[in-house]
C-alpha cells in the first residue's frame, strides 16, 4: 500500500513516518485524534496540515494495525 504523504527518514524524528517532510508524525496525529482532539483543532494546531493528510495518518494506522510478522521456520 503506498502512502505518498509519507517518509521515513532516519535523522528525522527518529525515522518515524512524518507528514509531507514536515516534523509532524503519524503518531502525533493519531493520538490527538485518540484523545479527543478534533479535526478541525489539529488544523487549527498545525496550520502546515491538510485534512488530507488527517486522512492518510489513519489510513496508515489502520494499515500498519493489519500488518503481521510471521516467525521464520527453517527446515
Amino acid at each position: 500500500m503506498a502512502f505518498p504523504r509519507f517518509g521515513h527518514v532516519p535523522v528525522v524524528m527518529g525515522g518515524k513516518p512524518c507528514i509531507r517532510g514536515l516534523c509532524i508524525t503519524v503518531g502525533t496525529v493519531v493520538g490527538l485524534l485518540a484523545s479527543g482532539s478534533s479535526r478541525e483543532r489539529i488544523l487549527q494546531a498545525y496550520p502546515q496540515l491538510e485534512p488530507a493528510d488527517i486522512d492518510e495518518a489513519l489510513a496508515y494506522a489502520a494499515w500498519r494495525l493489519e500488518e503481521r510478522e510471521e516467525a521464520l521456520v527453517l527446515s
